[in-house]
């Protein structure tokens, strides 16, 4: 499931379903890139043919730097290195095809993270932003990551109930459905529960016939936390 995250509203905004064979890059092909937008991804989708058209399209990309990637600096900028920026450079590719590829400069920040140590070597198109806010929009890329967990965890997503395809792409519909049903519930009622909790409420209230908004009232909540509508009660009690 290829997923791009709308940050504004912590929604997909984009999913692809493909097969396994099916390389992330390639899902690059799909996307309509919105001018003026942030596109943060990590190293497998390091194409630089496609970041070039991301380029084109005017929009701004963030991503990963492999080891074998090859080039030849040509600027570099000072930098803070108290802030953890080790060198913020405008660099020319010179790989096989590079001036074809990506015939313009692209910027090169190489960063050590102060929380974990590890040296991480960042590429983008802009130029303009701050190096530290660089690091920060990348940082926001693990949104995807906790979505994809959330899913699995809460929606059935780690086995599947059938093998066709068919029933695999149908449950992982269904589950993408849900979540942003629950995340449209939370924003039109303004309630303060998380996604989890109020698809917690409306598992177990799911066979009650009360008014939507009800079942997200602090009394009702209370009274029906431990109900299950499905198991009958030995006594009237």
């Amino acid at each position: 499931m290829h997923t791009k995250i709308n940050l504004r509203g912590k929604i997909p905004d984009f999913v692809l379903v493909s097969t396994g064979k099916m390389h992330d890059v390639n899902a690059m092909d799909f996307i309509h890139w919105q001018p003026g937008c942030w596109y943060v991804m990590d190293r497998s989708y390091l194409d630089f043919v496609r970041l070039y058209h991301i380029h084109q399209c005017q929009a701004w990309f963030v991503t990963r730097s492999k080891k074998n990637t090859q080039y030849k600096r040509v600027y570099s900028k000072k930098v803070d290195k108290s802030k953890g920026i080790l060198c913020d450079q405008k660099v020319r590719l010179t790989g096989t095809n590079a001036l074809k590829d990506y015939p313009e400069l692209i910027r090169r920040i190489k960063f050590i993270d102060g929380e974990t140590g590890k040296r991480l070597v960042f590429l983008t198109n802009n130029m303009q932003a701050d190096a530290v806010t660089i690091t920060q929009v990348y940082k926001n890329r693990w949104h995807v990551e906790l979505f994809l967990k959330w899913i699995k965890q809460h929606l059935c997503i780690k086995r599947f109930f059938g093998r066709s395809d068919n029933a695999v792409r149908s449950q992982i519909w269904i589950a993408m459905c849900v979540y942003l049903l629950i995340l449209i519930v939370k924003k039109r009622l303004g309630l303060d529960y998380s996604a989890y909790e109020i698809l917690q409420i409306l598992s177990v209230t799911i066979l009650l016939k009360e008014p939507f908004s009800s079942l997200f009232l602090n009394d009702f909540t209370q009274n029906h936390r431990h109900y299950n509508p499905n198991q009958l009660l030995l006594f009237e009690l």
